[in-house]
């Protein structure tokens, strides 16, 4: 029997997901910490999965692989010891370098503005990791490589694969890693890792992804057309397509996903609005008050805060959740309406920009749990609207420890 390994790095803690062969969970476990700017936690984190994995499963280990935060990058020194700070993917020290390489033409580059902030603070560093890239070098013992799912945010062109020559021009060009497919190996264990841990020496150790695309590979979509809407504090969608769909204006860009195109933004409403006025209970019994096939005649368009990076990208775009009807349960089906026409203008704007047309919305997060608003969204949406039956990010890692590249469509 062997065993698939994936692990999950967020912004709270980490995760550990082990798949048998058949596909079935075979084990998981968590560990919290208490600063995800701090490297070392990370580092502790990595080996306490690992070393509180049954002593079966690490012998039988055939595959891992490690999802990190998009955008968070550390640089370290040649034996991968940290260097610097953890810059983390909100980290506004990189502002005066973001804004030097702000083009509409380079595309999401917030990694790549922490690269120079990193080559101006720490120019004498061995290596400039994301950071799945340097958990990964903990255990192989292999630095400067990293996957294209990473790489997209620090100015890698996923379309011709290659460095940019203008990228290749700027400070911190000396860091530029080699590109791996997610998937691909980047090798074995280190021999005092495997015999520290009782791990299989022949494990092998893939080049990862980001945690919302791992989130992705755990809903298991792989046509184009199909699409998961993440309903979690902001609200997230991504769409597979046929082509790639790049527009600044509305807060949209495309992630290589094998032959395909994985297409998107991300909007500031979502279930961090909902929480300003409902906690959990609440929510479950007005949900239940509400009938979505009724409008409800607000006109919301709900924000936690002034400002909407997708589908309108407008740092001053205004909330709208008045008036407020004296009943709580009008009040939440209005904002739940106004969430479905964000989402559905959000798909609309990717139909515009000449995406595969729209035919399944996946839903994962904690919103995907309510039926009330799966089908306010379905008739906003007018496609099948479901809960995808798995949406942990460590899911989706181990999916990819186990199938390797071939998990994205070739």
């Amino acid at each position: 029997m062997a065993f698939f390994l994936g692990l999950d790095f967020g912004t709270s803690g980490a995760r550990a997901c082990v798949l048998d062969e058949a596909g079935g969970i075979a084990f998981e476990s968590r560990v919290a910490y208490a600063d995800p700017a701090d490297p070392q936690q990370w580092r502790e984190a990595l080996f306490g999965l690992l070393g509180g994995l049954p002593r079966e499963i690490r012998a039988r280990l055939s595959a891992l692989a490690i999802d990190g935060t998009s955008g968070t990058l550390l640089a370290s020194d040649a034996a991968f010891e940290p260097a610097s700070p953890a810059l983390l993917y909100h980290d506004a020290r990189a502002t005066e370098e973001a804004r030097a390489i702000a083009n509409p033409q380079y595309g999401p580059v917030s990694g790549l503005a922490k690269r120079l902030w990193l080559a101006r603070h720490y120019p004498a560093a061995a290596y400039c990791f994301h950071q799945a890239d340097w958990l990964g070098a903990l255990l192989t013992g292999k630095g400067g490589l990293t996957d294209y799912h990473n790489a997209l945010k620090s100015g890698f062109d996923v379309e011709k694969l290659a460095w940019p020559e203008w990228v290749s021009r700027l400070p911190g060009a000396q860091w530029q890693q080699k590109v791996l497919t997610p998937g691909d190996v980047l090798g074995m264990p280190r021999a005092e890792v495997a015999r520290h841990l009782g791990l299989n020496p022949a494990c092998r150790v893939r080049a990862g992804t980001t945690d919302s695309i791992a989130a992705f590979m755990a809903a298991g979509v792989r046509e184009a057309g199909e699409a998961v809407t993440s309903l979690g504090s902001t609200l997230v969608i991504k769409l597979l397509s046929e082509r790639r769909l790049d527009d600044p204006a509305s807060g949209v860009y495309s992630h290589r996903y094998g032959r395909l195109w994985l297409a998107g933004g991300a909007s500031n409403s979502g279930g961090g609005v909902l929480r300003r006025f409902f906690d959990d209970a609440a929510l479950e019994r007005l949900s239940g008050l509400i009938d979505p096939e009724r409008p409800s005649g607000l006109d919301y368009y709900p924000l936690p805060a002034a400002g909407e990076r997708f589908p309108l990208n407008d740092p001053a775009l205004a909330p709208r959740m008045t008036p407020r009807p004296p009943s709580d349960a009008d009040f939440l089906h209005g904002l739940l309406e106004g969430m479905a026409r964000i989402e559905a203008l959000g798909y609309a704007r990717l139909q515009a920009l000449g995406a595969s047309p729209l035919k399944r919305i996946l839903s994962s997060g904690g919103g995907a749990q309510n039926p009330a608003w799966r089908r306010i969204r379905h008739l906003a949406m007018r496609v099948p609207v479901e809960t995808a039956s798995q949406v942990e990010a460590a899911y989706g890692a181990a999916r990819l420890a186990a199938l390797g590249s071939a998990i994205m469509p070739g």
